[in-house]
């Protein structure tokens, strides 16, 4: 085996090793730290500890799913990005710290959610970078001016309110349950935010694929951008990662497939690379 080969798969097993995915929890290494709100609360990071998070221990946890989308966003530089239903603000640090010269608005419906979000943005000193903003996407219009962002990005609930189990957790709930905003929503909240040809990128369960672009052709952003994403390379598509436009032109271009998982269970370079934070 090459010396090349060698770091290769040595970088995948110590990431795999060091950042374990266990069902929805992010793939990142827990830290000690006596800034703790409470008790029901921990401190993880990602990037070898560059990034890190306060978040609920029982509650909403953000999960790899944040760090894909983020990684595919198409940005240009100074672009100014609008992060809907940005939880604990995971998705908008992350942009921070691979574009520093992003401009960053992070919206979050959940009061408590919002809150774990300013603390993050504190936590990691991106304040002149990320603005936290407890507010609805279904009243974009009391958030923002209209046209004024150049990018949004956003992992929206994925089940329809009365589909699958309902966590009891309001917060898990919220999250994942289209209870208190749908996908046209968001979608509609971004039509509103964005000029034309703006960009809008999104993760969503691949099973509800053709919905997504339905919905996103009907609220007038194009889709122009698709990709697969798979656990193995041998398994069915899991998740879509999707960019639109704004009044786009028709035509779409379908992506090589994401695959999150080698056979051993040790992740692909490409996601590796994305967890140790490489820009």
């Amino acid at each position: 085996m090459s010396k090349k080969s060698e770091d290769s798969s040595s970088r995948r097993r110590t990431v795999a090793t060091a950042q374990s995915l266990a069902g929805e929890r992010a793939p990142g290494g827990r830290v000690n730290d006596g800034e703790l709100g409470s008790a029901s609360e921990t401190m993880d990071a990602l990037f070898q500890g560059k990034l890190r998070f306060y978040q609920s221990e029982k509650g909403y946890r953000f999960s790899l799913d944040s760090i894909l989308l983020a990684y595919f966003v198409s940005l240009h530089r100074s672009d100014r990005v609008a992060d809907l239903g940005t939880g604990n603000g995971v998705i908008a640090l992350i942009l921070a710290y691979l574009d520093r010269s992003l401009k960053i608005t992070a919206v979050e419906v959940q009061r408590e959610m919002a809150n774990y979000a300013f603390r993050n943005v504190r936590l990691n000193r991106l304040e002149e970078k990320v603005q936290i903003v407890h507010g609805d996407v279904q009243r974009i219009e009391a958030v923002a001016e209209p046209e004024s962002y150049d990018v949004v990005v956003c992992n929206p609930p994925y089940r329809k309110a009365t589909s699958g189990r309902v966590s009891p957790d309001e917060e898990r709930k919220i999250a994942r349950h289209e209870v208190r905003a749908t996908l046209r929503d968001f979608l509609r909240a971004a039509a509103y935010l964005l000029p034309v040809k703006g960009r809008m990128s999104l993760i969503y369960p691949s099973i509800r694929c053709v919905d997504l672009l339905q919905a996103m052709r009907e609220t007038r952003i194009e889709p122009k951008r698709l990709q697969m994403v798979h656990s193995f390379a041998d398994a069915e598509a899991s998740l879509v990662l999707t960019q639109g436009v704004k009044a786009g032109k028709s035509g779409i271009e379908v992506m090589p497939p994401l695959v999150v998982y080698q056979t051993d269970r040790s992740y692909t370079d490409e996601v590796a690379r994305m967890l140790e934070g490489s820009r």
